[in-house]
């Protein structure tokens, strides 16, 4: 629309379905916390705090709280399965590789990636948001993309 002025989203919102995960890795407490440590880290992110639990009978949840939100995870090493979510706020960052990094280093052979962009204002302050999903069959030495983002 011309004269109207384009605002940035306030955050994006990855949640992440991973299958196929390595069981060793995502059941292990000290492996979960240095993957995302690791995936924030990768992204420019800058953490803050650091919190990770097991939960009987072998599952990991834990969130790396950083300046610009936070990660978090819930794994369920009997069924090859972690949740991810990944917030982050401003457009300092770059959130994406932290999913890949975390996706990969978990040893999932595929994921289900839903991207939500949060606090869209049109100048109006009223937020809404947005969102698009696709399939990441992962292989060694690499990922694939089905379908588009």
């Amino acid at each position: 629309m011309p004269g109207k002025n384009i605002y940035e989203p306030i955050g994006h919102h990855y949640i992440v379905e991973s299958s196929g995960c390595d069981p060793k890795i995502i059941g292990s407490i000290e492996k979960v916390q240095e993957i995302l440590v690791k995936a924030a880290e990768i992204a420019g992110a800058q953490v803050w705090a650091i919190s990770f639990s097991r939960f009987p009978p072998n599952g990991v949840s834990g969130v790396v709280v950083i300046s610009e939100s936070h990660i978090s995870t819930h794994t369920w090493p009997e069924m090859g399965y972690g949740a991810l979510d990944i917030y982050t706020c401003g457009n300092n960052i770059d959130p994406e590789k932290a999913v890949i990094f975390a996706v990969e280093s978990f040893g999932a052979k595929t994921s289900h990636i839903t991207e939500i962009t949060r606090g869209i204002d049109e100048g109006d302050h009223i937020f809404y948001h947005s969102f698009v999903t696709w399939e990441e069959k992962l292989k060694k030495g690499g990922r694939k993309k089905d379908g588009s983002k």
